[in-house]
């Protein structure tokens, strides 16, 4: 695991990066992080990424300006669908692909504000995309979704922020005819993927980690990411 600068169009940001070992190239992921921002979380996300057989690249959503700043610029931008968010994101789409160890293959993975991002870039140049109960999900959906990549989706049904959301995207990828793999999880919440401080006090609240559908969820991931990225 090794911090990097990587090049947008507002100028560099740090980013996360995590190679596996042996010899590649390897298909890459980018990875986008929670509201919580960087955390231990996000190096056991990448180094179980990594292990897996992919090159990961998480960029610093919060890079520019104090957290509260950014929390809310990021969110705004996750919903207009515009500004420096989406463009950090590409730069390490593009990052990736500039890499000797990446194959030219390149998915995106988020966790819940990541997984919103996973969504709404899944029509922007990425070869499948999984996003973490990404809810509430994109406003638009339908629209939001066009020329969309293939998309394997995980949510908790304890998940008090994503009511209907498997429902609605099942509905919205069938529709459009993209190809999916979306599973809900039975008595699991939101974020049950990222271990957080104060697990009790989430759990309580329909949040918290849950290793079962965790172990789960990234098979069907790698499996996925590996039918539609190339051989990892």
């Amino acid at each position: 695991m090794t911090t990097i600068d990587i090049d947008t169009p507002a100028g560099p940001i740090d980013a996360l990066v995590s190679v596996p070992q042996g010899e590649g190239p390897w298909p890459g992921i980018v990875v986008v992080h929670d509201a919580l921002g960087y955390a231990q979380d996000n190096t056991l996300i990448s180094t179980r990424i990594a292990a897996a057989g992919y090159v990961a690249l998480t960029p610093n959503m919060y890079a520019r300006g104090g957290r509260a700043r950014c929390v809310m610029r990021v969110m705004r931008e996750l919903l207009t669908k515009r500004g420096r968010a989406l463009d950090d994101i590409m730069a390490a789409r593009d990052h990736l692909l500039a890499m000797p160890e990446c194959s030219g293959q390149v998915g995106i993975a988020g966790f819940c504000m990541g997984g919103g991002f996973a969504l709404v870039m899944s029509p922007k140049g990425f070869g499948a995309s999984a996003p973490f109960y990404g809810t509430p999900l994109p406003r638009k959906l339908s629209k939001t979704l066009d020329g969309a990549c293939p998309i394997v989706a995980s949510f908790g049904n304890r998940d008090p922020l994503g009511i209907g959301a498997p429902k609605q995207l099942r509905e919205v990828t069938a529709a459009k005819n993209i190809t999916t793999d979306i599973k809900t999880y039975p008595g699991v919440g939101h974020s049950f993927a990222n271990k957080l401080p104060g697990q009790p006090l989430l759990r309580i609240t329909g949040f918290g980690y849950n290793d079962a559908a965790t172990e789960d969820a990234w098979r069907r991931v790698f499996a996925f990411f590996g039918q539609h990225l190339g051989p990892s």
